[in-house]
Formats: structure tokens, sequence, C-alpha cells
């Protein structure tokens, strides 16, 4: 977490701050799908204080209702977000723990939600932090940081 946080304070160049954990995710799994709602799992977060944002990190497969899984959410209205790092794991796919990877891949996802939080849209640009990542490889080949074109969007 430290390194998590070191990395997301520097590109949105804050302090970041670590706090308590989600709590209770029993009311947001679903046994049928084996996965836990990330909706409801957002809206447990709360609403953060006017300048402040908050990215809850989930150790559990999230999905929403229209997709198979999804790396993270974030509702913009209460500057909320959260990300999981199970599906950023190399071991949930079989293959050997890579901390270095983790750490990238989660930095990005992230660093995507949080510009969700602050007004940005999916972009086209697919080395754009804030492009979609609909499967793993999206999320490796994108770069940790706003283009050009995103960057100039953030509205704090």
């Amino acid at each position: 977490m430290e390194k998590l946080k070191d990395r997301v304070g520097s590109i949105f160049h804050c302090a970041v701050e670590t706090g308590a954990g989600l709590g209770d995710l029993a009311q947001a799994y679903d046994p049928e799908r084996r996965q836990y709602h990330s909706s409801t799992l957002l809206a447990s977060l709360g609403k953060a204080e006017r300048e402040e944002r908050v990215v809850g990190i989930a150790e559990v497969d999230l999905y929403v209702p229209r997709l198979h899984f999804v790396f993270g959410e974030a509702d913009i209205g209460s500057g909320t977000a959260i990300v999981s790092l199970c599906r950023l794991r190399q071991d949930y796919y079989g293959l050997d723990p890579d901390e270095a990877l983790l750490l990238e891949r989660a930095t990005k996802e992230i660093v995507h939600e949080l510009g969700h939080t602050f007004g940005l849209e999916h972009c086209p640009n697919s080395n754009c932090v804030m492009h979609f990542s609909n499967s793993l490889a999206d999320t490796d080949v994108k770069r940790v940081h706003f283009c050009d074109r995103c960057r100039p969007k953030i509205v704090f």
C-alpha cells in the first residue's frame, strides 16, 4: 500500500492517506457469479469531502451486471472509486506472482478510476490511462499517465 500511495501521490501531485478497510463485503456478494457487485461496495464508501477523493482497494473479484468483471468503478458525484487487485495479480491466472507488475497495473487502474472522479470519460487513445480496459492486455499496454487530450480536462 505504501508504494501505491507514493505512486498515485506523485501522479496527482498531492498527499495520499490510507484509512480503514472496506469492512463487511457480504452484502455485495453474488453467490451465482461468485463475485462482488462493485456498485454496492462503491456505495458503502460514502461521499468524499469536497476537495478529496476516496479509493477503496479490494482483493475480491468485482463485477457490474452488464460485464463479466471490472477492474474498478468510480462515482463522479461522490468522488469515490473502488479498484480490485484480484484480476491484476499474475497468480489469478496460474502464473508466478510479480509484485512489480501488480504495482504497475494497480497504479494504472487507480489513476484511471480517479480520472473518472475528476470528470474524465474513456479515451480512444490506447496508451492513455483513461482508455477502457476490457482485458488485462488493455491495462498492460496503456501508460500510467493521462494523454495530452485528457490531462487538460481534469476538473479539480
